[in-house]
């Protein structure tokens, strides 16, 4: 996954050396195809089974359901948390962390892999050691809906360690992988293995290296493995190359071994999983088995919204070759697009916001729910306080109403944005008797547009942001919810392309920047996608 450095030398690192591709897209420079055994018929999976931005997703099946977390980054709360009973329709439903972040970490939640074993639900993550760089730390707990106990990090190298995954070896004995995040330093990134305690919460003995990337389609790194055990081997799937933004290169390739420390043999003709027209960079995911069949839950970009909406769910079958290697069904993604919501609400008639809300993990907002309204206390620093949810899709309208906006607190801005991170935002808000239209980009703030609050909006204003592209913003504002106003004329477009973090989507939501005590009040969120 996951390093900004090298994101931002993708372009010379991840596109130098590629072997040739072949028209199903995978590397067979002799264009010899692979004898299979028959494929039993499939059901047409719809992707994005988990639909927005859920990056390097986990899976384990508990009883009768499967559970699932995924990267949330520098979005909180840490690691959104669903089921499912059929491994296609997930339901949200709350984070490993709802409240506090882990004491030790900062920022960086990364590669949440969950599992079951001696009782309980363990969760393997990488996050950014406060003062230090990344690591895989674990939390556990009784029932997988939590709550969790973290129990710190267990193994944090100098040029950081992430995406830790669980395994026991031939023996039963549990392993802990993960991959040593050298391409950060431009240097290889090999994989570890070290074995766990038996209470699976710290590293014992010594850690040895099971491989690392020396395949030109690897580019200058491997990471996100996964391991199953198969007729008689070990299968380590692996994700390659870049794995972030627009132009990402990331792939998934796998090794085998008879033994888990080795030694481990490279497929010839990976990359197993690669793009097609819908789907972009599959990789970093959890191999699992439902009726007899196989699958990888994984991320990949969609290739209409790219990094606007991120990297989200996508389940991939495959089968066995003959030879006994897994093969992909066409080598890519399922196309069958799956149902998103026309629309999502919030009412905010609950007791506590849902689960879907979101804020910056290192500035969350003071709020408060009361008879319909949410209430959001206005901070003077970091962009303001921020509530924001994952976006779907690439064409959308989203809209919330603003109560009593002429009685908002003098220097207070309170209004709907399209947020990226806290320095990088778009939002169209209220401040001292003003509609504004703002750009933060890198932190410097610029006002687009601007024009006197009108006293037919006094009491209440509508504001709405139009996206269409996933980078293309309109905003406007309404005193009666029919007549729109743009402040930019002719309704001019707003670029968003520098909104986007490197590693994740944009979120839609609320914004109220100015000195504490000021609050503002919004009544209704509603998304309508397209």
């Amino acid at each position: 996954m996951k390093n900004k450095n090298f994101c931002q030398l993708l372009a010379v690192l991840g596109l130098l050396g590629a072997a040739p591709l072949g028209a199903a897209g995978q590397v067979n420079p002799k264009n010899i195809k692979p004898k299979t055994t028959p494929t039993p018929p499939s059901f047409a999976i719809a992707n994005p089974v988990l639909a927005g931005d859920y990056p390097d997703p986990s899976v384990t099946k508990i009883g009768n359901t499967y559970w699932a977390t995924a990267t949330s980054s520098n979005w909180g709360p840490t690691f959104p948390l669903l089921k499912s009973t059929n491994l296609t329709e997930w339901v949200l439903v709350g984070h490993i962390f709802p409240g506090a972040r882990p004491a030790w970490a900062d920022y960086y939640f990364w590669a949440p892999e969950i599992s079951q074993a001696n009782g309980k639900i363990y969760v393997y993550y990488t996050a950014h050691q406060r003062g230090g760089n990344v690591a895989v730390g674990v939390a556990s707990a009784d029932h997988p809906e939590g709550p969790y106990t973290d129990h710190g990090p267990l193994v944090g190298q100098p040029d950081g360690s992430i995406d830790g995954f669980p395994i026991s070896d031939e023996n039963g004995q549990p392993y802990l992988i993960w991959k040593e995040d050298g391409n950060s330093v431009k240097q290889p990134t090999p994989l570890w293995a070290q074995r766990l305690n038996a209470e699976r919460t710290a590293l014992v003995g010594e850690k040895k290296e099971l491989f690392r990337n020396t395949a030109a389609w690897e580019g200058n790194l491997i990471e996100g493995p996964s391991v199953v055990r198969h007729g008689g081997y070990f299968y380590l799937f692996y994700a390659a190359n870049g794995c972030c933004g627009h132009i990402c290169t990331y792939g998934t390739g796998v090794a085998r071994a008879k033994n888990l420390l080795g030694p481990w043999e490279k497929y010839a003709q990976n990359p197993v999983l690669t793009k097609n027209d819908v789907w972009a960079c599959p990789g970093h995911g959890t191999v699992l088995q439902k009726d007899n069949r196989w699958f990888l839950l994984h991320h990949a970009y969609k290739t209409d919204s790219f990094e606007n909406v991120g990297r989200q769910g996508v389940l991939s079958e495959f089968t066995w070759t003959k030879e006994g290697w897994p093969q992909f069904l066409r080598h890519s993604p399922a196309t069958v697009a799956a149902k998103i919501p026309a629309k999502v609400e919030d009412e905010f008639t609950s007791p506590t916001l849902g689960p879907a809300w979101q804020w910056p993990v290192e500035d969350k907002p003071e709020f408060a729910l009361r008879d319909g309204h949410l209430l959001l206390s206005a901070r003077p620093d970091n962009g303001g306080a921020a509530l924001g949810r994952s976006t779907l899709a690439a064409d959308y309208t989203a809209t919330t109403t603003l109560l009593n906006p002429s009685a908002l607190a003098p220097g207070t801005a309170a209004g709907l944005a399209a947020l990226g991170d806290p320095s990088n935002s778009l939002s169209l808000t209220v401040v001292d008797g003003k509609l504004q239209l703002w750009e933060r980009r890198a932190g410097k703030v610029r006002v687009l547009a601007e024009t006197a609050l009108p006293p037919a909006a006094a009491a209440a204003v509508q504001l709405r942001v139009q996206n269409h592209a996933g980078n293309q913003y309109r905003f406007s504002w309404s005193a009666d919810g029919r007549t729109w106003s743009s402040l930019l004329p002719n309704n001019e477009v707003i670029r968003g392309e520098f909104l986007p973090p490197w590693d994740r989507g944009v979120r839609i939501g609320m914004v109220a920047q100015g000195a504490a005590p000021a609050t503002a009040t919004f009544e209704r969120f509603e998304v309508q996608n397209q």
